[in-house]
């Protein structure tokens, strides 16, 4: 039957002397290590307090609202709702990022993603070091019509000049109900076995949102799994999961919260002649824009940057 196939997989696995993806620290039961093992993601129910994401929301709006100014945020707003009906309001906003310099902020962040129960998590994936590589909110506006509040299947590690991929994690916090309606992650279980793909960006009818990429070639045919989740709710995911999101069919916003973390013995590469030339050129793009810096600052300097030790001691990040 199924369930003593899996008793006897699990079995196996937790006598096993390797893994490659998860470490043992009596967190993870052995059935959801094997889970992760052989699908790149696990759900963990109701992680986030409602009151930490409540505090969180109300720094949010207040931002969008433009009640504070924060030095250094990169706001990033849907292509489609900032054509037609710019106001300023959370309206147009899809993702806050680097919001590093504002101590409010980053407070009541920290307190979402990097609670020592998150990060007792986290190190299953990465080990007791752990840098936070990349803090986001993610703000999916309700779809003006054009498709644009749309993510394309794509591999985060795409946008990281940082290896090894099987120490570096995503924690990606509901902060509402999140369903196929207001658009919640697709994910292709086990792709993340995988090498990395090419990404660019799709060629959309609507257009696409800046640095939206995309995996140039998956297999539309494999098997895919809808999270939806309840606020509060994490999953954590490795960065070669071909992963994305549908559109907000729905008139409310669909709000997140993503961190990526890294073993802080993780090393930066030079991905020049890679496949993610494409991307290193239009961060130092957009870098050399808000810095003033023409092409001084290199990809690497832009995570180097934002990189915060959350746990340990900083080695090679």
């Amino acid at each position: 039957s199924h369930n003593s196939c899996l008793r006897l997989k699990v079995h196996i696995f937790s006598s096993a002397p390797f893994a490659q993806y998860t470490f043992d620290n009596d967190l993870l039961t052995p059935e959801q290590r094997l889970f992760y093992e052989e699908n790149g993601f696990i759900l963990i129910k109701n992680l986030v307090s409602e009151e930490d994401i409540d505090k969180f929301r109300n720094e949010f709006e207040r931002i969008c609202r433009q009640e504070v100014k924060v030095p250094g945020l990169v706001v990033m707003r849907d292509l489609a709702i900032v054509k037609s009906e710019f106001v300023p309001d959370q309206k147009a906003v899809s993702k806050l990022q680097d919001y590093q310099e504002d101590p409010e902020l980053f407070r009541s962040l920290y307190k979402c993603v990097c609670s020592q129960l998150i990060l007792n998590y986290v190190e299953c994936f990465t080990g007791p070091n752990i840098m936070a590589m990349h803090t986001m909110l993610i703000n999916k506006p309700p779809d003006a019509g054009k498709k644009t509040s749309r993510h394309p299947m794509h591999q985060d590690l795409h946008y990281f000049p940082f290896r090894p991929a099987d120490k570096i994690v995503c924690a990606w916090t509901a902060m509402e109900r999140v369903n196929r309606q207001n658009g919640c992650l697709v994910v292709l279980p086990g792709t993340h076995t995988g090498t990395l793909q090419e990404h660019d960006y799709p060629e959309w009818e609507g257009g696409v949102n800046k640095m939206y990429h995309g995996v140039r070639g998956y297999d539309p045919q494999h098997p895919r799994v809808h999270l939806e989740m309840e606020k509060g709710d994490t999953v954590f995911f490795h960065p070669l999961l071909i992963h994305g999101s549908g559109m907000n069919q729905t008139q409310g916003f669909r709000k997140a919260i993503s961190c990526h973390y890294a073993g802080a013995d993780c090393y930066y590469i030079d991905v020049k002649g890679t496949t993610q030339e494409n991307i290193e050129k239009e961060v130092q793009e957009i870098a050399a824009r808000k810095y003033a810096l023409d092409n001084e600052i290199t990809f690497t300097d832009t995570w180097a940057f934002r990189g915060r030790l959350v746990q340990g001691e900083r080695i090679s990040l």
